[in-house]
């Protein structure tokens, strides 16, 4: 059964899409089967995934009003070695039109069920809002990632992360939890970074993964030419921190079936 993750944070520029594509990717040079979905209307994930949205006749938009299914909607990555439920502008007008159909919450979550089988991971790129959208995601995900830049502001929004996330747990998705908490674009240097990454550590334990991203120019090249950090320079800082946090995960699910 496939591991449903949001990756999600209500403040833009954190890193999210970053970490949606390249932890796709990495899962994916591991030999798993991945579907990244992009519920972000601007479509950056589809983009970073080497697809053209201006491109595309069938989008996520098309699934979640009912007039397709995944299968008919879904793209390879091509070289990526993962699937991709692609978005363009059209997914904000699912925003309004959703709104009268009942349980709309939910319209993500069913539509995955036929596929479920498919896949090892299942990653839910959110844009950066808590609107209905996001909620679909949260609804469908059995666990959230939040990345998130170590800086005073930051704190301030994960305290609202935190409550949406248990609201949602307790009137709509009573299986969702947070899975961790990614420290993205991280300075050493920064004192102000480590204090702010001390007092994550300290309030969320093991909430936190080890793996650190650090700030890095290959991160934030790769999107303009459309892949991965991976297939753009596989040694790069940016690059090997994705892979150690999809190898950080790996042994976490090792570890709880292990146990379970």
């Amino acid at each position: 059964m496939s591991k449903i993750l949001a990756i999600t944070n209500q403040k833009g520029g954190v890193g999210k899409t970053t970490t949606s594509v390249n932890l796709a990717a990495s899962l994916g040079a591991a030999k798993q089967r991945v579907l990244l979905i992009d519920l972000d209307p601007q479509g950056n994930a589809t983009m970073g995934s080497g697809i053209n949205k201006a491109d595309l006749e069938v989008t996520i938009y098309h699934v979640l009003m009912g007039e397709k299914t995944i299968v008919e909607a879904r793209v390879q990555s091509g070289t990526c070695k993962y699937d991709v439920l692609p978005a363009n502008r059209e997914l904000a007008g699912a925003e309004i039109e959703l709104v009268d159909v009942e349980g709309r919450e939910m319209r993500l979550k069913e539509e995955l069920l036929p596929i479920l089988h498919e896949y090892d991971y299942i990653l839910v790129d959110c844009p950066p809002a808590l609107n209905l959208l996001t909620l679909n995601g949260l609804c469908a995900a059995k666990s959230v990632m939040i990345p998130m830049q170590c800086e005073y502001y930051a704190l301030e929004g994960l305290s609202d992360l935190v409550n949406t996330i248990r609201k949602v747990r307790e009137n709509l998705n009573p299986e969702l939890e947070i899975e961790g908490l990614l420290r993205t674009m991280f300075d050493p240097r920064n004192a102000l970074a480590q204090q702010v990454s001390d007092q994550l550590q300290q309030h969320f334990g093991d909430k936190v993964y080890r793996t650190v991203i650090p700030r890095n120019v290959r991160l934030a090249e790769a999107p303009s030419f459309g892949i991965p950090a991976l297939y753009h320079d596989s040694q790069s800082k940016g690059t090997l921190a994705y892979l150690a946090l999809a190898g950080e995960m790996l042994n976490n699910a090792t570890a709880q079936v292990t146990t379970s």
